[in-house]
C-alpha cells in the first residue's frame, strides 16, 4: 500500500496547518505576519538591500484600499490586508507561473483564504464587489512596486497594471525593511483593525 505523502506543515506556533484541508483553529496571525514577512514580491527580482515583502505589500494595499474606499470599515479593511495571506504557506508565484499551475493552485488558495477569513470573524468568501475594490489597490501597489524597485518602466507598467490615479499614491513609497519590522507592523496593523471590528 502506498504511502501518503504529507501535506501539513509545522507552523513556529506549534499549529501543524493541513494545507489540502486547512481549518480556523489551526490559524495564528503570528504565524501568517512571519510567513508574509519573508516572503519576496516579484520572486526577489528588486533593488534593494532588503527583499520587498508580501507583508509590506499587503499593508500598503490595505492603505491604498482604504484611500479609496475611505467609508470601509474595519472588517473590509482587515480583508484587505489578509489579501493575500495564503502566500505563508503557499508562497508568491508571479502571475504567468500562477496561469501556468492552473485550477489547482486557485483551489489551494481559496481554501487557505476561507479558513484565514473564518478563524477572524471575517466572512469565508469576499463578496465580489470588496474582491473588486482589493484587486485594484493591488494592482495599484503593484505599479508602484514595478517602477520603483522592479525594473518596469511607466508605459510597461501603466501597460500591464493600468495607470494610477495619482491622488491614490501621493504622498506613498515602497519601503523596503528588515523583516521583522515588517512582521511587527502587520502583526500591529491586524490587532488595530480587529479591535475596530
Amino acid at each position: 500500500m502506498a504511502r501518503q505523502a504529507r501535506a501539513w506543515q509545522r507552523m513556529l506556533s506549534g499549529r501543524r496547518l493541513d494545507l489540502l484541508d486547512p481549518t480556523p483553529v489551526d490559524i495564528e496571525i503570528e504565524d501568517i505576519a512571519h510567513g508574509l514577512a519573508f516572503v519576496a514580491r516579484w520572486n526577489g527580482q528588486t533593488r534593494g538591500d532588503y527583499a520587498y515583502s508580501v507583508a509590506e505589500h499587503s499593508l500598503l494595499v490595505e492603505t491604498i484600499f482604504a484611500r479609496m474606499c475611505p467609508r470601509a470599515g474595519a472588517a473590509q479593511r482587515l480583508t484587505a490586508l489578509l489579501h493575500d495571506a495564503p502566500e505563508y504557506v503557499i508562497g508568491d508565484m508571479i502571475s504567468p507561473v500562477k496561469a501556468a499551475v492552473g485550477p489547482g493552485y486557485e483551489a489551494l488558495d481559496k481554501r487557505l483564504s476561507s479558513a484565514i477569513h473564518i478563524r477572524f470573524g471575517l466572512t469565508a468568501e469576499t463578496p465580489v464587489r470588496l474582491k473588486k475594490q482589493i484587486k485594484k489597490a493591488d494592482k495599484v501597489s503593484a505599479w508602484m512596486e514595478a517602477t520603483e524597485i522592479a525594473g518596469f518602466t511607466t508605459a510597461e507598467a501603466d501597460r500591464f497594471f493600468g495607470a494610477p490615479d495619482r491622488a491614490l499614491i501621493d504622498g506613498l513609497s515602497i519601503r523596503l525593511r528588515p523583516p521583522v519590522e515588517v512582521r511587527a507592523e502587520f502583526t500591529a496593523r491586524h490587532e488595530d483593525l480587529l479591535r475596530q471590528m
